[in-house]
């Protein structure tokens, strides 16, 4: 059963840890299970929303979208993510847009299922006040990094954190326009930063691959010192 599959991931999520199965069941039990075609909205910034979303499949990602229609994208999103906790818990509109990016199953755990968990197991709710800490401190970073990198030092270190060895993999849904937004500039700037960066050795790329050829030289490229 679906709510069976729920059940065990809730038991590895880091913010739960330590509540019983009785808990956590009755927890699973709460949870409607919702499913999103690509290029579905889940929710809109602005909107005021009771749940605490798990990502079983699919991918999505997180954006704000600013009055001239640009895109910055804050996160994507991959399968056993949880988010809009901001949204659940400080009980505000939500401050991003979430969007499909292909089809994707998602679990819905109200509000008032957490609450009643958080009345009765106080610790729990210092473990989400860590994890709400830790987005807190990647949206730092990336304000850090829209603010002080230039758009190419941001691509090289992006490629840097998301290689596996020196290789990432471009999941069809990865081009230059959601690269891009994600770096908060446009497609034309990127592509030349590309072709800059292909030109002097430090990447290859095709349809489906990036490869890293010198770590060392893209490293001096995205501004980080000790790489």
């Amino acid at each position: 059963m679906q709510t069976d599959i729920l059940l065990k991931r809730l038991q590895t999520f880091e913010f739960l840890r330590g509540l019983d199965r009785e808990t956590l069941a009755a927890l699973a039990k709460s949870a409607v299970w919702k499913v999103f075609a690509p290029d579905a909205v889940v929710f809109w910034e602005g909107d005021t929303e009771t749940n605490l979303y798990y990502l079983q499949y699919g991918s999505l990602k997180v954006l704000k979208t600013s009055p001239d229609g640009r895109e910055q994208v804050l996160r994507f999103l991959d399968a056993g993510e949880i988010f809009n906790e901001i949204g659940v818990f400080a009980k505000r509109a939500n401050p991003a847009t979430a969007i499909a990016l292909e089809e994707s199953g998602i679990w819905l755990l109200p509000r008032q299922a957490l609450e009643d968990v958080l009345l009765a197991h106080p610790r729990t709710a210092l473990q989400i006040l860590e994890s709400m800490a830790d987005r807190f401190i990647s949206l730092v970073a990336l304000t850090a990094d829209l603010s002080l990198r230039t758009v190419k030092a941001r691509f090289a270190k992006l490629l840097l954190e998301q290689a596996e060895g020196d290789v990432i993999e471009r999941r069809r849904w990865t081009n230059q326009t959601e690269m891009a937004a994600h770096l908060g500039t446009v497609p034309d700037v990127l592509s030349r930063v590309i072709r800059e960066l292909t030109k002097a050795g430090l990447i290859e790329m095709d349809k489906h691959q990036i490869r890293i050829l010198d770590r060392a030289g893209l490293a001096e490229r995205a501004m980080i010192q000790g790489k």
